[in-house]
């Protein structure tokens, strides 16, 4: 079994085999460019989808698709970036929280999204490492702090959440550690996390938001350009009540 610092060659990445990363890796949204789906940290296990291959123009393989263990989510990494940092793993089996667990963690969650925000940083389509995060890259990690998984991105999070009733005047079903849903009438785009008194927690990109982690409130006597664009598309929200097992969400 390959450990770390072992030099990886295709043939050892068979589909299937999975691997512990002993370094923070970018997931790619494909075989080739530069566009992110997400980031993983060190400590994240991965499977291998598919067997490596030469692209089109039968250039050596530089990255390969894989599946994040503990999200379920898929992506494609570069070997350049984990060469000598992947340990070979055995089956993964995801650590389950009941109810009371997860609340008991809620004020160490706002307590790190608190920390994250208090340092610079910029958004960041795709990411989940930091300090430069995208909506719910944030929301996600800032829950894996402690222990408790969600799905990667924000519709799939407003899916796997007990729906709570919300109002831009009316938050008084909400409790700190609720997520907060924003979009168009037909998907879930943008996520924050509620921090209480009407006010929560987003990273949100330069066009609309803050280029980067940032506080807003609900309530219509906020008149922050910010505050007034994500109101306007505000959804719902949802509560966290159990921990996801790693299943590929659609």
């Amino acid at each position: 079994m390959p450990t770390l610092g072992t030099p990886i060659t295709t043939d050892l990445l068979a589909p299937g085999s999975c691997w512990q990363l002993q370094k923070g890796v970018n997931g790619y949204s494909g075989v080739e460019g530069a566009g992110l789906a997400t980031q993983a940290a060190a400590g994240r296990s991965f499977e291998v989808l598919d067997a490596a291959k030469p692209n089109k123009y039968q250039q050596p393989v530089t990255r390969l698709r894989v599946r994040l263990l503990e999200d379920g989510y898929p992506c494609w990494i570069d070997l350049r970036e984990v060469n000598g940092q992947i340990i070979q793993r055995g089956n993964w089996r995801p650590q389950l929280l009941v109810i009371r667990e997860i609340r008991q963690r809620l004020a160490a969650v706002m307590t790190w999204v608190e920390a994250a925000a208090n340092q610079p940083n910029t958004y960041l389509w795709g990411g989940s490492i930091g300090p430069d995060f995208d909506c719910s890259g944030l929301v996600q990690t800032a829950f894996a702090s402690q222990g408790i998984w969600l799905p990667r991105d924000a519709y799939q999070q407003e899916r796997f959440c007990t729906p709570i009733t919300v109002q831009p005047d009316n938050t008084k079903q909400l409790r700190p550690g609720d997520l907060i849903f924003f979009g168009s009438r037909q998907r879930c785009s943008h996520v924050g996390l509620y921090r209480g008194n009407g006010s929560y927690w987003h990273s949100s990109g330069q066009e609309h938001g803050r280029n980067g982690i940032g506080c807003d409130r609900l309530p219509a006597h906020d008149t922050h350009p910010v505050a007034c664009y994500y109101r306007a598309e505000l959804r719902g929200a949802g509560r966290v009540e159990h921990c996801h097992d790693g299943t590929t969400l659609p």
